[in-house]
């Protein structure tokens, strides 16, 4: 053989070997969906239904053969129908299992049933098939108990109470549990409301009856959030005392989900609306109506979050992971974040003024070189109206991290004034007009006697100067301008009636003698 015909060999026995380990490493699919846990308990369920008890059987790990097995399979079968607990979305659908213990890696609890010796796991177990593959078995275990548990099997049948036609499957599921769900529930949903009205009604009347001036309230007893609680309730009280297979048992079991979601989800949205309520008559109270469209804002998103929740929820209870969604919502929400972040800033600004009290609608205030009265509080920007009546839109990031002077939050006003008399005064004039100031301030209810101060503190250059320093309570700005006129209308009657008079900025011009002389000539 030449060598050319050596290296043909060589090349197949290669191939080969490759052909046998790619086998050996990637074995084919259980062609009866045994791979997952979650394949051997449908496979298993939908093999026993349709009454292929052959089939059923090999989803065992019994070493039972022939009718033994078969009978072993419908058992376990009715077992399983009846009481496993409607969740199968919940299993893993991993070759290696949920590895929930560690432990026992090769062994997965599907369910627990209540039985009269009290709860029995229902496990299966990773073995290895006669083919060479790997799948998963009702573990042995399970199955020595399952005739025992069989005999417990006492449910309310209502197939014999319903006629044929009611018996029809659509979709898996008969026609007589859709008709409940589309006609029976409904009508339970509006006999609730209706007992809510007769109660209330009743009470109405019984009220009006002891107190004919009374006004009772309409408010409702049972709103719809507890309403569908109470359906959710009747579904999970009612559902497991009646002979339902698995499959009607787990649509019941979703139902009841969305119902109690959507009860929470209810409850949470009432919550954020009565929570916005109480905060706008809290903040009109303190006058701080302005603050509405920022709680309509923190409520839209407060209830986007809610909802939210809730979808993530049924989508959990529905046996999809919304991981991925998740994500990429928060990878959408940082882009937003990055594109509008100037936007976001002064949106969080004007949540910082409001709830911080900074400013409030007709604050008088000094921003910068920006001095007005507060005209609006919005979203993004606040509005000043400038003395000269013009509006200047200031962005409320930038009023956030700026120093506000609010002049007319102030809870004293400064009486600061310097009083100069001529230099013609005498001492004695001089006492007697501070000791007059002093008395005139002390006087008065509306000055803080504690701040009161008049001294004769300079020598002037055209004056003597006495300073009258006081603190002045009032409501607004222009009442501290009329306390203030009346003061200093009284401070000029005491300067005059000490005989002396305020004096006047004036100079005193000299001319020595020698200079005389010489202006006459020019003359």
């Amino acid at each position: 053989m030449t060598a050319r015909g050596f290296g043909g060999i060589g090349v197949l026995i290669l191939l080969s070997a490759a052909s046998a380990s790619a086998q050996k490493t990637d074995p084919r699919p259980d062609a009866l969906g045994r791979d997952t846990p979650r394949g051997t308990v449908i496979g298993f369920i939908a093999a026993a239904r349709d009454g292929k008890d052959d089939i059923a059987s090999q989803y065992l790990d019994s070493g039972l053969r022939g009718r033994a097995a078969t009978e072993l399979a419908s058992k376990l079968y009715v077992v399983l129908n009846g009481r496993l607990p409607a969740r199968l979305n919940e299993l893993s659908d991993q070759p290696e299992g949920s590895r929930t213990n560690p432990f026992a890696p090769n062994r997965d609890v599907v369910g627990t049933i209540p039985t009269s010796g009290g709860d029995m796991d229902i496990a299966v177990e990773r073995v290895t098939a006669q083919s060479g593959t790997r799948v998963w078995l009702f573990a042995r275990t399970t199955l020595q108990s399952i005739p025992e548990v069989y005999n417990e099997i006492d449910l309310l049948s209502i197939d014999r109470y319903l006629p044929r036609f009611l018996t029809v499957r659509i979709a898996g599921i008969r026609l007589f549990e859709w008709l409940a769900l589309l006609v029976l529930v409904p009508l339970l949903y509006r006999t609730l409301a209706a007992v809510d009205w007769l109660i209330r009604t009743g009470y109405a009347r019984w009220r009006r009856r002891r107190d004919p001036g009374a006004v009772s309230r309409a408010s409702t007893l049972m709103p719809r959030s507890l309403r569908l609680f109470v359906l959710a309730l009747a579904i999970h009280l009612f559902v497991p005392n009646v002979d339902l297979p698995l499959v009607e048992r787990q649509m019941w079991g979703i139902v009841a989900a969305a119902f109690a979601v959507a009860g929470v989800v209810g409850l949470m949205l009432q919550g954020i609306g009565g929570s916005e309520d109480y905060l706008l008559r809290r903040m009109q109270a303190g006058h701080l109506a302005e603050s509405r469209a920022l709680l309509r804002l923190l409520r839209r998103v407060a209830e986007l979050l809610v909802v939210a929740s809730g979808v993530v929820l049924m989508l959990h209870r529905l046996g999809i992971d919304p991981t991925a969604a998740l994500a990429g919502l928060g990878i959408g929400g940082i882009a937003v974040a990055l594109a509008a972040q100037k936007t976001l800033e002064n949106v969080i600004g004007g949540f910082s003024l409001v709830f911080d009290n900074a400013i409030r609608v007709g604050d008088f205030l000094k921003l910068s070189d920006v001095t007005g009265t507060v005209d609006h509080i919005g979203l993004r920007s606040t509005r000043i109206r400038t003395l000269d009546r013009t509006i200047v839109t200031v962005p409320n990031g930038q009023i956030a991290t700026a120093s506000i002077e609010t002049l007319s939050r102030r809870d004293k006003f400064w009486f600061h004034h310097t009083v100069g008399v001529r230099y013609e005064t005498t001492g004695v004039q001089m006492r007697t007009v501070s000791e007059n100031i002093t008395a005139l301030l002390l006087q008065q209810p509306r000055v803080d006697r504690e701040s009161v101060r008049v001294r004769f503190f300079r020598l002037g250059p055209s004056s003597l100067d006495i300073e009258v320093f006081a603190y002045l309570y009032a409501a607004d700005w222009e009442r501290f301008l009329m306390v203030q006129q009346e003061l200093l209308l009284h401070v000029m009657d005491i300067i005059e009636e000490a005989g002396t008079a305020i004096a006047f900025p004036s100079q005193t011009v000299h001319f020595a003698p020698d200079s005389l002389p010489t202006l006459n000539a020019a003359r």
